[in-house]
């Protein structure tokens, strides 16, 4: 990975854990990968998920924990000639927040920790509130059949591409084309190429 991609601040990890709403958790067993895509919540480093006890799933977590998880949010795609005028296919590249966590998944069996990662999976997915806290006994039964387990990492890796390795007048090419083109990706897109440009510049002038 580019160092000029590279995300290492803990605050904006966290912040794009609690935006993205799904991932996919990649598996293996027997030298075969699986993988699958699922609903997640955060709590610090800690990424909680559930699910039916049984399936294939659970079948390869009893013979190998090993787990990675992986989220993406994605931007504008970026089209060959907005960066380039010599007309090859090469410039053509996606912009994104992308981040990667391999660790060991470790089934949760406390009761008081389930209710904890249920909670804050219904917080991040109905802000809005509009039902019983989960400690309520009316959900005993339902959460002592759900399966709750929860990746522990080992390695955490972020990249945000948004041009940083572009030159001033690439940069700006880009940043054109797309108010041009002007929809509502294109402008989220803008106000993160600016903002990732602004922070390597101030730490290129800290250094």
């Amino acid at each position: 990975m580019k160092s000029v991609f590279k995300i290492t601040d803990p605050l904006i990890i966290d912040d794009t854990l609690s935006t993205i709403e799904y991932g996919t958790l990649a598996l293996c067993v027997d030298n075969t990968p699986y993988s699958v895509p699922l609903n997640y919540v955060h709590d610090g480093d800690i990424i909680y998920f559930h699910g039916a006890k049984k399936g294939k799933k659970m079948q390869i977590l009893k013979e190998n924990t090993s787990a990675s998880f992986s989220v993406v949010q994605g931007y504008s795609v970026i089209q060959s000639y907005f960066s380039s005028t010599e007309q090859l296919a090469c410039p053509a590249t996606h912009f994104f927040k992308s981040i990667i966590i391999d660790g060991q998944i470790q089934m949760v069996e406390s009761y008081d920790e389930k209710v904890k990662a249920l909670s804050l999976l219904m917080k991040k997915l109905q802000k809005e509130g509009g039902y019983k806290p989960l400690d309520d006994k009316v959900y005993e039964k339902m959460i002592n059949a759900v399966a709750v387990y929860k990746l522990n990492p080992k390695d955490i890796n972020a990249k945000f591409k948004f041009g940083q390795n572009l030159s001033d007048e690439r940069f700006d090419m880009v940043i054109e084309h797309l108010k041009n083109r002007a929809t509502k990706v294109d402008n989220a897109t803008i106000e993160m190429m600016i903002n990732e440009r602004n922070k390597n510049e101030i730490k290129n002038s800290s250094n």
